[in-house]
């Protein structure tokens, strides 16, 4: 809980600090976690052997107090001024008694004000999360659901698959090392080349083509079956791991805006998180009811492809969509410019007409005295 408290105000927090390279900022601050993972594990076994689990936990603890300090540092960009209250104004001099009085009556003691300010709070909690009905957003979560349900299980299962394969203890862990190495990679270069003005428009499409790498490498991995050919899948599968995590904050600000940035982005953890932890144990359901690791992972990939096809069509039938209502008014507005001018064309007509109906009779009298 102390932990799921801290992720995601610091996620939040970055793209209200960063606008230009805002997917680069995410992929450093996302591969710390990687970093820590890499590093740490080693430390925490010799913690353990030099201290026992004891005073690991108590080292850890401390090290991890340090989150405070982070947090400290978090200011926001610009500070609010200082506001005069109530009690503040009763101070001055200037007030009288007679306006004492009016601020007395209307303290929040006054249930009529109380009814209101408990209305005013309502509404401003239900405005924060407005864009729970945004059908984007809607979209976005039900694919956060199958993409989380897809990068789960291989996490879990790899080194087994591995070993049931043949491939060493060795080589294994070697494997997992990859994968968290190249996270970390993907997780800043992936940030980086996202942020360039070529692709910063396409942020969305490079999301959705990481998404489906990965289910792609998912469905390909039951045919890999030695240690050369499961070395490419880790790079792979773990750099657009990676690659698509430093996405997922800038997608879903370029659905919800980044005023609700930090309620959208706890909305979509949350639900990243119900399906990571359901699919490990209907994975080994699986495993165990068909005896192989085949079924396993094709839901996972089939999974993870979906969640970027779903996404991908969504996006399209909101820009055909666009486009037609952009063709619509194109049309409405070539009808009131055909009527304008009509109406221009009509009046100088009219005009015309009365002109010579002017100086008709003036020349058939000059014509007639002659």
């Amino acid at each position: 809980l102390g932990f799921a408290l801290c992720y995601s105000p610091a996620i939040a927090m970055v793209g209200k600090y960063f606008n230009k390279r805002k997917a680069l900022a995410y992929g450093i601050a996302m591969s710390g976690s990687g970093i820590g993972t890499f590093i740490l594990a080693p430390v925490v076994q010799l913690l353990i052997e030099q201290f026992s689990w004891r005073g690991a936990l108590l080292i850890l603890g401390g090290f991890v107090l340090n989150l405070c300090v982070c947090g400290a540092l978090m200011r926001p960009i610009a500070l609010e001024e200082d506001r005069k209250t109530v009690p503040g104004l009763l101070e001055k001099d200037y007030v009288n008694e007679a306006q004492k009085r009016d601020l007395k009556r209307m303290s929040l003691c006054s249930p009529l004000i109380k009814t209101w300010s408990h209305e005013c709070l309502c509404y401003c909690s239900w405005k924060e999360y407005d864009f729970l009905l945004m059908p984007g957003f809607m979209v976005l979560a039900v694919s956060v659901l199958f993409m989380a349900y897809g990068c789960s299980p291989l996490f879990v299962y790899l080194v087994p698959y591995a070993l049931s394969v043949g491939v060493s203890h060795h080589q294994a862990a070697f494997l997992m090392s990859i994968l968290g190495v190249i996270d970390i990679i993907g997780n800043i270069t992936f940030g980086w080349l996202t942020d360039r003005r070529c692709l910063k428009k396409y942020r969305y499409f490079c999301y959705l083509f990481a998404v489906g790498m990965d289910g792609l490498c998912c469905l390909f991995l039951p045919v890999l079956q030695n240690f050369p050919l499961l070395v490419p899948f880790s790079f792979t599968f773990g750099y657009f791991d990676g690659a698509y995590v430093t996405l997922i904050p800038v997608v879903t600000a370029d659905v919800v805006g980044t005023s609700s940035l930090s309620s959208a982005l706890g909305v979509v953890y949350f639900l990243h998180a119900i399906p990571y932890l359901v699919s490990p144990p209907v994975a080994g359901w699986l495993v165990d009811t068909t005896g192989s690791y085949t079924a396993s992972f094709l839901l996972c990939g089939f999974s993870m492809i979906f969640s970027s096809v779903l996404l991908c069509f969504a996006r399209l039938a909101k820009k055909m969509k666009r486009t037609r209502l952009k063709s619509l008014s194109n049309d409405t507005h070539s009808k009131q410019h055909i009527w304008t001018n009509g109406a221009i064309a009509y009046s100088v007509t009219g005009e015309l007409d009365q002109k010579d109906a002017e100086f008709l009779p003036v020349d058939t009298n000059s014509y007639s005295n002659r």
